[in-house]
């Protein structure tokens, strides 16, 4: 247990964005013998049962494939879970001053309680690519030398206005602005904070104030995940929501050999918001990447995908919301999910009248039971809170549309999408070993 919860935590600290997810599980992924399907591709390399190969989409999104004994035509297994997660995005002309102090403009991105990110430690992540195509990574913030960044609050003693708001406006989107600085440049007169900013970058990165037309820089809460509670239970960390099931999905397909039929691992973008684009799950991405694999497999019928992805079944891997005793009015008890009881599967998930949700078939479910009690696997059913409370979607209705058997599978989580969030350490070894038993033995 510990070896796997101190595996998750260094998972968590040195995957703060999608793209530091993604180069992560790459790097995690050759060390178990993972080769990429792009090469294998441009060198027309036929694929056997126990290759594992991978692939992925501009460091954003990433599918892996163990091959199983079992034509791929009859199916695969799947895990699938996002990488990204709620966080501030900075604007692409984001820098400027204003009364001696600098700011970077932002824009945020999912579903956040706005005043959640106000006053706290945040650091800056992402990359900057030049004009002449050159990458630049940046960090600032995590080091114990680092600097941090905030994003400032009204004073108690002015805030009579403000506390009459209501909680959705009491800070408003562009209000979240970082403030990075308020030292002046030496001699200069007009903007000579900012200028003193746009030379700190250049002499760290080489990048010009321009340069942030072609970024994509995240602000993040700084510092590590740690242990939680006296008794050392529980997980406190940014992005759990849905790293947890990202990694431990990682975990268990990293950790499996010979399987009988394909076993999958997708890991995507955008699920919070939306799952569009190129790196969503609702882009052809993982699509494109069966017909490939199906033809370095010796299929080259254009019926074969959709058989493969017809025959397949899967985990839409998502947190549900942990029952919380404290708000105990948007729970219905006897359908909730509890934090220390196990992986979470729900039927469905949407809102209102399950609206958009991919409702499982009760044939599917009593093949799960079977497999997670066979394995002794810790498991509970839950729906997202109270009929009308509310409600959220995942990626399953995506893969449902090919035919697929899908339900959503994942942990329960407290705080959801708040800058720190609340797993049991319990949980995620469950879901570990509840993710490899769906990979070995479904069939």
């Amino acid at each position: 247990m510990n070896e796997i919860i101190n595996r998750y935590k260094d998972c968590l600290d040195k995957g703060k964005t999608e793209r530091e997810c993604i180069r992560l599980a790459i790097s995690m992924a050759e060390k178990s013998g993972y080769r990429s399907l792009h090469e294998l591709i441009s060198s027309n390399t036929q694929l056997k049962a126990g290759d594992k190969v991978y692939a992925t989409y501009n460091e954003k999104t990433m599918v892996m494939f163990n091959i199983g004994k079992d034509d791929l035509e009859n199916g695969m297994n799947i895990l699938g879970a996002h990488v990204d997660s709620p966080r501030i995005d900075v604007k692409q002309n984001p820098l400027y001053e204003e009364e001696g102090m600098a700011f970077l403009d932002t824009h945020y991105y999912g579903g956040i309680k706005k005043y959640q990110w106000v006053t706290i430690p945040l650091a800056l992540h992402g990359v900057i690519v030049k004009k002449d195509g050159t990458r630049v990574n940046v960090v600032i913030g995590e080091k114990e030398d680092d600097p941090v960044f905030a994003i400032s609050d009204l004073l108690i003693h002015l805030s009579g206005e403000q506390l009459e708001k209501k909680a959705r406006t009491v800070i408003e989107g562009e209000k979240l602005d970082l403030l990075i600085g308020n030292e002046p440049l030496e001699g200069e007169e007009k903007e000579a904070v900012k200028k003193n900013m746009l030379k700190i970058f250049k002499e760290k990165y080489d990048v010009e104030e321009a340069d942030f037309l072609s970024a994509e820089l995240e602000i993040v809460p700084a510092g590590k995940a740690r242990d939680m509670g006296l008794d050392r239970s529980m997980v406190m960390a940014y992005g759990q929501d849905d790293r947890i099931c990202a990694f431990t999905s990682l975990f268990a397909m990293l950790d499996i050999e010979e399987p009988d039929r394909t076993a999958c691992c997708i890991l995507v973008d955008k699920e919070e918001i939306g799952s569009n684009g190129a790196s969503g799950m609702e882009s052809r991405f993982f699509e494109n990447m069966v017909a490939e694999l199906l033809l370095l497999t010796g299929h080259n019928h254009s019926i074969s995908v959709r058989r493969a992805l017809c025959n397949s079944k899967m985990l839409s891997s998502d947190v549900n919301a942990a029952y919380d005793p404290l708000f105990p009015e948007v729970f219905e008890k006897k359908n909730s999910a509890f934090l220390s009881k196990g992986l979470v599967f729900s039927k469905f998930t949407g809102s209102g009248g399950k609206s958009r949700s991919n409702d499982s078939n009760a044939e599917y479910i009593a093949q799960l039971r079977n497999i997670m009690d066979a394995n002794n696997v810790k498991y509970q059913f839950a729906e997202l809170g109270r009929v009308d409370a509310g409600g959220g979607g995942t990626i399953a209705y995506i893969t449902a549309q090919y035919g697929m058997e899908v339900i959503d599978s994942g942990l329960a989580i407290l705080c959801m999408h708040a800058p720190m969030e609340i797993s049991s350490k319990s949980d995620i070894c469950e879901a570990v070993k509840g993710y490899k038993a769906f990979l070995t033995d479904m069939k």
